[in-house]
């Protein structure tokens, strides 16, 4: 699968995600761009979309997207606190279908 993670998440994050294609919003220099604006480049890019914006289900229509959406939920956005739910993000990746909005975490 190919997964785009939000810049609110951590670059050294990518790293903890395998067996799939991982790319940042950071690293296709798309940081800044409003969320309608990032949703449009991530229709072309990827299959699963990764984030801690809460935002994220109240200002898009995650029906009517071409890719799955993950909202992580986390004490923070530290990798210290997102390293206990990779395994629940893992299969949550796995299970993503477009349109779809799983909420991974506490």
């Amino acid at each position: 699968m190919r997964v785009l993670l939000d810049e609110n998440l951590p670059l050294e994050f990518a790293a903890e995600i395998f067996d799939h294609d991982v790319m940042t919003v950071q690293g296709l220099g798309w940081d800044g761009l409003k969320n309608g604006a990032l949703m449009q480049h991530a229709a072309t890019t990827c299959d699963v979309f990764v984030t801690m914006d809460r935002n994220i289900p109240h200002q898009q229509h995650v029906v009517a997207l071409q890719f799955g959406v993950i909202l992580l939920q986390a004490h923070s956005n530290r990798i210290e606190d997102l390293r206990p739910i990779v395994n629940s993000l893992q299969r949550a990746i796995l299970d993503a279908r477009p349109g779809v909005l799983q909420v991974v975490g506490a």
